[in-house]
Protein backbone atom coordinates (compact mmCIF):
# COMPACT_ATOMS: atom_id res chain seq x y z
CA UNK A 1 0.00 0.00 0.00
CA UNK A 2 1.34 3.47 -0.97
CA UNK A 3 0.54 6.39 1.30
CA UNK A 4 1.38 9.93 0.64
CA UNK A 5 3.18 12.01 3.18
CA UNK A 6 3.93 15.77 3.34
CA UNK A 7 6.62 16.98 5.30
CA UNK A 8 5.42 19.61 6.82
CA UNK A 9 8.74 21.26 8.68
CA UNK A 10 12.76 21.37 7.52
CA UNK A 11 14.18 18.97 9.78
CA UNK A 12 10.94 16.24 10.03
CA UNK A 13 12.24 12.76 10.04
CA UNK A 14 9.30 10.67 8.00
CA UNK A 15 8.24 7.96 9.71
CA UNK A 16 10.53 4.53 8.91
CA UNK A 17 9.96 0.62 9.49
CA UNK A 18 13.06 -0.68 11.32
CA UNK A 19 12.49 -4.38 10.66
CA UNK A 20 11.04 -6.02 7.77
CA UNK A 21 7.99 -7.51 8.64
CA UNK A 22 7.01 -4.11 11.32
CA UNK A 23 3.77 -3.68 11.88
CA UNK A 24 4.12 0.34 13.35
CA UNK A 25 6.71 3.19 11.86
CA UNK A 26 9.12 4.83 13.71
CA UNK A 27 8.19 9.04 14.68
CA UNK A 28 10.87 10.71 15.55
CA UNK A 29 10.69 14.21 17.93
CA UNK A 30 11.35 17.33 15.76
CA UNK A 31 12.51 18.79 20.03
CA UNK A 32 14.49 18.21 22.63
CA UNK A 33 12.70 18.13 26.02
CA UNK A 34 12.88 17.20 29.27
CA UNK A 35 9.23 15.65 30.55
CA UNK A 36 8.72 15.72 34.12
CA UNK A 37 6.62 13.07 36.03
CA UNK A 38 2.90 13.18 35.75
CA UNK A 39 3.20 16.13 32.80
CA UNK A 40 1.98 15.39 29.39
CA UNK A 41 3.07 17.11 26.62
CA UNK A 42 2.20 17.05 22.77
CA UNK A 43 5.16 16.86 20.32
CA UNK A 44 4.51 17.47 16.59
CA UNK A 45 5.99 15.66 14.00
CA UNK A 46 6.44 17.85 11.12
CA UNK A 47 4.34 15.47 8.77
CA UNK A 48 0.73 15.07 6.99
CA UNK A 49 -0.25 11.71 5.44
CA UNK A 50 -3.26 11.09 3.07
CA UNK A 51 -4.89 7.77 4.02
CA UNK A 52 -7.19 6.19 1.67
CA UNK A 53 -10.81 5.59 2.73
CA UNK A 54 -11.41 2.52 4.99
CA UNK A 55 -7.79 2.78 6.97
CA UNK A 56 -6.74 4.79 9.71
CA UNK A 57 -3.32 5.58 11.55
CA UNK A 58 -3.25 5.00 15.17
CA UNK A 59 -0.30 6.35 17.55
CA UNK A 60 1.16 3.81 19.53
CA UNK A 61 3.79 2.84 22.60
CA UNK A 62 7.40 2.42 21.14
CA UNK A 63 7.98 -0.53 23.79
CA UNK A 64 11.55 0.67 25.28
CA UNK A 65 9.69 4.02 26.34
CA UNK A 66 7.54 2.80 28.89
CA UNK A 67 10.37 -0.13 30.10
CA UNK A 68 12.63 2.70 30.65
CA UNK A 69 11.08 5.70 31.30
CA UNK A 70 7.60 5.23 31.95
CA UNK A 71 6.40 7.34 28.96
CA UNK A 72 3.44 6.26 27.38
CA UNK A 73 1.09 7.47 24.55
CA UNK A 74 -2.17 9.24 25.02
CA UNK A 75 -4.32 8.40 22.57
CA UNK A 76 -3.83 9.18 18.94
CA UNK A 77 -6.28 8.36 16.15
CA UNK A 78 -5.91 10.09 12.48
CA UNK A 79 -8.69 9.52 10.82
CA UNK A 80 -8.28 9.21 6.44
CA UNK A 81 -9.71 12.58 6.07
CA UNK A 82 -7.22 14.33 8.24
CA UNK A 83 -4.87 16.15 6.45
CA UNK A 84 -3.28 18.27 9.45
CA UNK A 85 0.40 17.71 11.08
CA UNK A 86 0.50 15.03 13.05
CA UNK A 87 1.36 14.66 17.17
CA UNK A 88 2.50 12.20 19.65
CA UNK A 89 0.80 12.92 23.01
CA UNK A 90 2.93 11.68 25.62
CA UNK A 91 2.56 11.42 29.36
CA UNK A 92 5.36 10.51 31.74
CA UNK A 93 4.32 8.00 34.50
CA UNK A 94 7.80 7.37 35.78
CA UNK A 95 9.48 8.61 38.76
CA UNK A 96 12.01 10.73 36.87
CA UNK A 97 12.32 13.50 34.23
CA UNK A 98 12.61 11.84 30.94
CA UNK A 99 15.25 13.37 28.17
CA UNK A 100 13.94 13.35 24.69
CA UNK A 101 16.64 14.50 22.25
CA UNK A 102 15.71 16.14 18.68
CA UNK A 103 15.75 12.77 16.67
CA UNK A 104 14.53 10.25 19.22
CA UNK A 105 11.99 7.66 18.32
CA UNK A 106 9.15 8.77 20.31
CA UNK A 107 6.22 6.27 19.09
CA UNK A 108 5.17 4.26 16.53
CA UNK A 109 2.48 4.70 13.63
CA UNK A 110 -0.16 2.19 13.05
CA UNK A 111 -2.01 1.66 9.75
CA UNK A 112 -5.19 0.00 9.97
CA UNK A 113 -8.08 -1.08 8.08
CA UNK A 114 -11.38 0.06 9.34
CA UNK A 115 -15.25 -0.89 9.77
CA UNK A 116 -17.65 1.71 9.74
CA UNK A 117 -20.61 0.26 11.54
CA UNK A 118 -23.97 1.34 11.57
CA UNK A 119 -25.35 0.91 15.17
CA UNK A 120 -29.02 -0.85 15.50
CA UNK A 121 -30.67 -0.11 18.32
CA UNK A 122 -32.22 -3.07 20.21
CA UNK A 123 -33.83 -4.37 23.38
CA UNK A 124 -31.93 -7.62 23.63
CA UNK A 125 -28.69 -8.78 22.94
CA UNK A 126 -27.78 -12.49 22.19
CA UNK A 127 -25.84 -14.50 24.90
CA UNK A 128 -22.17 -15.31 24.78
CA UNK A 129 -19.58 -17.79 26.62
CA UNK A 130 -18.28 -14.12 28.30
CA UNK A 131 -21.70 -12.40 29.09
CA UNK A 132 -21.02 -9.76 30.74
CA UNK A 133 -17.44 -10.59 32.34
CA UNK A 134 -15.19 -7.75 32.44
CA UNK A 135 -12.16 -7.29 34.39
CA UNK A 136 -10.76 -10.34 36.22
CA UNK A 137 -13.23 -12.38 34.22
CA UNK A 138 -10.51 -14.90 32.86
CA UNK A 139 -8.91 -15.40 36.51
CA UNK A 140 -5.76 -14.44 37.74
CA UNK A 141 -3.64 -17.39 34.56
Amino acid sequence: MEIKVKRLKAGAKLPTYAHQGDVGMDIYSLESYDLAPGERKIFWVGFALELADGHAAIIKDKSSLPLNGGIHTMGGVFDAGYRGEYNVNLINLGKDTYHIEVGDKIAQLVIIPVVRATLVEASELSDSARGAGGFGSTGKQ
